[in-house]
């Protein structure tokens, strides 16, 4: 069993930081790539920010320049640090782990509860 547990979300003024963090803990071998999605009111989820495990990243462009995802490989935790927040930012923001190599030898993906990011204008 693997889980993932989000910390750091919370209401902020436009202008802001905030930094989400992301660890994954369990029966885990490997982890391919984690990253970050979000999730408006009313609409779909999609990706924000994402890294491998050899540290290649990529980005929304909404997010391109104000956000920056990091990663501690031997913690399986995963950082979203987020500046110059702006009201459009406001979402659910959810942690993903792709490509998990469990104690059992199986890949499989994994999401954490999400994480309520609120930005004030």
């Amino acid at each position: 069993q693997v889980q993932l547990v989000e910390s750091g979300g919370g209401l902020v003024q436009a202008g802001g930081s905030l930094r989400l963090s992301c660890a994954a803990s369990g029966r885990i071998i490997s982890i391919n790539r984690m990253g970050w999605y979000r999730q408006p009111p009313g609409k779909q989820r999609d990706l924000v920010a994402a890294i491998t495990s050899g540290g290649s990243t990529n980005y929304a462009d909404s997010v391109k320049g104000r956000f920056t995802i990091s990663r501690d490989n031997a913690k399986n935790t995963v950082y979203l640090q987020m500046n110059s927040l702006k009201p459009e930012d406001t979402a659910v923001y959810y942690c993903n782990a792709a490509g998990v190599l469990n104690t059992s030898l199986r890949l499989r993906d994994y999401w954490g509860q999400g994480t309520q990011v609120t930005v004030s204008s």
